[in-house]
């Protein structure tokens, strides 16, 4: 069904676990990030980044697709370089925020993810993705090369390809994305949900301290040297070991028994 004006351009849910879904809802537009729908997303992050009750985001999109990026006909109604430097400054702080939460993000990806919606994919922490689904940086189709996008892009799959996306804009396949490193796991459109709730079995499991300062740690050793790197996971994981989590599962291991973590 077509979002109207009068819904939400984003929906929430929270199960008991924690587990909050945030669903673009703007599918008669194929779920373009307008600049509602940009600051919906940074609101709804922000107040996440705050609240120790999630353990877990499923970002999901209403329709056929799940993302075509920006809104072309709102960006067109009034240009000027404030403007453009305005929205795809607030845009890169949105895809940051998701980076910077100490919860994993999980793309659903039910349908095709093009430009800033293929970022979007790009800068969630794991990615699911229907046998259906397709990807793609297009810009340089309109004239307009994804610069963006394409540094998530480049940080999740190897340079040559990346740059052979951004350079023909053409679309690859969610097998394709799999075997590129785009998304983590591809399943046939009836088994998606069942597909995502894998991973999320998996991950509310585990302690969340132990989950955000890997989060944390991983996306900061990634931009350092190799020396850097592990004096930061030297320090990392010398506090982490200080965590009553951390003693207890290591205790566990010991004793030869499952850990009890406290419910956090």
């Amino acid at each position: 069904m077509a979002a109207t004006k009068e819904e939400p351009v984003l929906l929430r849910s929270q199960d008991a676990r924690g587990v909050v879904t945030l669903t673009l809802n703007r599918p008669h537009v194929f779920n373009a990030l307008s600049e509602a729908m940009l600051l919906a997303l940074q609101r709804e992050l922000g107040a996440i980044a705050h609240d120790e009750s999630v353990r877990v985001i499923v970002l999901a999109a209403e329709g056929k697709a799940f993302c075509a990026g920006h809104d072309l006909k709102e960006m067109r109604a009034g240009p000027s370089l404030d403007y453009y430097k305005g929205l795809f400054g607030q845009c890169s702080d949105m895809m940051l925020t998701i980076q910077r939460l100490p919860v994993p993000v999980i793309a659903r990806v039910q349908g095709i993810a093009t430009a800033a919606g293929c970022q979007l994919v790009a800068m969630c922490d794991l990615a699911v993705a229907s046998s259906t689904a397709k990807f793609a940086v297009s810009g340089v189709n309109l004239g307009l090369f994804c610069s963006a996008p394409g540094v998530a892009l480049s940080r999740n799959v190897l340079r040559k390809a990346a740059f052979e996306m951004l350079v023909t804009g053409e679309f690859i396949s969610a097998d394709e994305a799999k075997a590129r490193g785009l998304i983590n796991r591809v399943a046939e459109p009836d088994q998606l949900d069942a597909e995502v709730e894998k991973l999320i079995t998996k991950i509310v499991a585990k302690p969340r301290i132990a989950v955000a300062v890997g989060k944390e740690f991983f996306y900061k050793q990634v931009e350092l040297g190799i020396a850097a790197a592990y004096e930061s996971a030297s320090q990392t994981m010398a506090c982490n070991m200080m965590d009553e989590a951390a003693l207890e599962g290591v205790q566990a291991f010991i004793e030869k028994r499952p850990p009890r973590w406290n419910k956090e």
